[in-house]
């Protein structure tokens, strides 16, 4: 690559790269996203709640068994192909699953076999907003990124459970299939590799950052206690609004539109950190409004309040507040040398933890009920505060 300057934040080709960044994440969101809002399908015709919770979360062990591979091998070849090449794989997955509805062993498989391939749109991506973007400008166009994780949710939430209510396990999996096979085409086509500096322009070889000190590992750690608040309303939150009454449809929408208001929140926390100039500020903030939001949750439940759909939505847009910053500061603090591995330790640290949610918290709920868990689950990010590091680090 050459030493170029990167071009401004309103460049057409810097949006262009965010827009197909966003959907290459969006389309592989779905792909993970799908088997959990499969559980009620599943749950009725007969699977026990922590095994359908088990094969919820094979998508995001899958990820954790790739996504520091897939870092690495951005960092030497590219973004361009990954995020191509992975959404090509992907694509397959998805129609092994759709092939595989009714066997639950190959079911779980292909979905396996569908977030390692997805993974490959993580780090990638991220790499594509780092690289084409300023540092003044990330944590608007990160949050924007940002916002395919809970968009890929929304559109889950909105399809997924009617389909297989409605007609069938199969005819729910058409969408992930169609849509990760058209963004593999686009970003085949649309995605140009960042700007960096050329190795040969760098006065020594850059050292790695893991060995400097520990702010890495420390904002890893405080990722993983996060992501379990997000994840638990992610996975659950539509089976905790059947159990109040609500019906499947009905609560898909809203899960649907509780993510969609906290991608909406992903970018506004974005524009925050790039004021206050600071990612691990608002960070500690967020951690503090995560605790306060499950322990509300678990309020709700208990009194059976009315308005507990309002209390969800304001939930789940808490809980989904971090990931930008979180990712945004180990981007600039790993540098353009490192910041595909970093961000695959980052997502591979949270997906171990989301990995466990399915059958964790199912086997918590089934055990203790949703409220004891809600609790429970509140205390993570308590735990998380002491370890969010006190000032940022950047390599630019």
């Amino acid at each position: 690559m050459t030493a170029t300057t990167p071009p401004t934040p309103t460049s057409p080709r810097a949006w262009t790269m965010l827009a197909l960044g966003v959907g290459a994440q969006a389309a592989g969101t779905l792909v993970v996203t799908a088997p959990a809002l499969l559980i009620p399908s599943l749950h009725a015709d007969g699977t026990p709640l922590p095994v359908a919770g088990l094969l919820a979360a094979a998508p995001t062990f899958g990820m954790v068994l790739t996504l520091i591979a897939w870092g690495a091998i951005t960092d030497r070849i590219g973004e361009r192909v990954v995020i191509a090449g992975g959404l090509a794989l992907t694509t397959i997955a998805a129609v092994g699953a759709w092939a595989a509805a009714g066997d639950p062993v190959l079911l779980g498989l292909a979905f396996l076999a569908g977030g390692m391939t997805s993974a490959s749109t993580n780090a990638a991506s991220g790499r594509v907003v780092v690289g084409w973007f300023p540092k003044e400008r990330r944590g608007l166009a990160m949050g924007i990124r940002q916002m395919s994780q809970p968009l890929g949710v929304t559109l889950a939430a909105l399809t997924v459970p009617q389909l297989a209510e409605a007609s069938s396990i199969r005819a729910a999996l058409v969408l992930p299939v169609v849509l990760c096979a058209v963004l593999a085409a686009c970003c085949a086509v649309g995605i140009t590799d960042p700007p960096r500096p050329a190795c040969a322009a760098v006065a020594t070889v850059p050292a790695n950052p893991y060995r400097s000190d520990g702010f890495l590992w420390r904002v890893h750690a405080v990722s993983v206690l996060l992501v379990v608040p997000q994840f638990t309303l992610s996975t659950y939150g539509l089976v905790w609004l059947v159990g109040l009454g609500w019906s499947t449809p009905a609560a898909g929408l809203l899960v649907g539109a509780s993510q969609f208001v906290g991608a909406v929140g992903r970018i506004l926390v974005g524009v925050w950190s790039d004021r206050v100039g600071s990612r691990v500020g608002p960070l500690r903030v967020v951690a503090v409004g995560a605790a306060a939001v499950m322990g509300l949750l678990a309020l709700v439940d208990v009194t059976h309040l009315a308005a507990g759909a309002v209390f969800l939505v304001i939930a789940t847009s808490v809980t989904v507040a971090d990931n930008g910053l979180a990712y945004t500061s180990v981007a600039e603090a790993a540098g353009p040398y490192w910041s595909g591995r970093a961000l695959g330790a980052q997502n591979t640290g949270q997906f171990i933890a989301a990995s466990a949610v399915g059958p964790g918290v199912g086997a918590l709920v089934t055990t203790v009920g949703f409220a004891a868990s809600f609790g429970i689950v509140a205390v993570l990010p308590l735990l998380a505060l002491p370890l969010v590091p006190r000032v940022d680090r950047s390599s630019d």
